[in-house]
């Protein structure tokens, strides 16, 4: 697939193939451009492979407009917009491997039900503990 034109909103960068299929993936995979002024996010070229925008340091394979997780999972979507987590921290004191965890939140692993409802419960945990302090 070869993605030949692209548009943004708030949320999405979507992108149409040359038979006229749109396709979308949100901007919290691609923090860079969801951060980008709309002058930034409209200076990019197309490569063989992608969409490259040189000065933000971003790229964006037409492969991954395919992909089944356009829409990040609530798990991901927490960790995608706190950064302030820290990751390997937070898997250590849930008694988890850190990079597994990682693997989870950027989509090359997915984690069971029952695994993703312990790391949940557990942000839930953390927030209560928060509160009362």
């Amino acid at each position: 697939m070869k993605i030949v034109e692209i548009w943004f909103d708030a949320n999405y960068l979507y992108g149409k193939d040359a038979d006229g299929r749109e396709y979308r993936q949100s901007l919290l995979w691609y923090p860079r451009l969801r951060m980008a002024t709309e002058e930034e996010r409209q200076r990019y070229s197309f490569g063989f492979s992608g969409i490259h925008w040189r000065e933000l340091d971003e790229d964006v394979s037409f492969e991954s407009f395919a992909y089944d997780d356009a829409e990040p999972s609530s798990l991901q979507r927490f960790f995608l917009t706190h950064k302030e987590i820290n990751v390997a921290e937070f898997a250590r004191s849930l008694g988890i491997n850190p990079t597994l965890l990682r693997n989870y939140i950027n989509g090359f692993k997915t984690p069971s039900k029952k695994r993703e409802m312990e790391i949940l419960d557990h942000i839930h945990r953390l927030g209560e503990e928060m509160i009362a302090a």
